[in-house]
């Protein structure tokens, strides 16, 4: 699995955003913000957006991922 890269907070404040607002359909919110981006022509929005839904997807899941130390 790629891990999302994020350059800052804002990445993480808005997935639990989404995750507050939202619950279990965060994901799929993010999915139609990222679309809508696309379609608007707003390239930047649109790979924040679905970073948004990779981190999303991310946390979701209750076992470690990638590298443990």
């Amino acid at each position: 699995m790629n891990f999302p890269y994020f350059g800052g907070r804002k990445g993480f404040e808005d997935a639990s955003n989404l995750i507050e607002a939202f619950g279990s359909n965060a994901g799929y919110e993010a999915s139609v913000r990222a679309d809508r981006s696309r379609d608007m022509g707003n390239h930047i929005h649109f790979c924040h957006w679905r970073q948004i839904e990779r981190l999303i997807v991310l946390m979701s899941i209750e076992q470690p991922v990638g590298t443990v130390h």
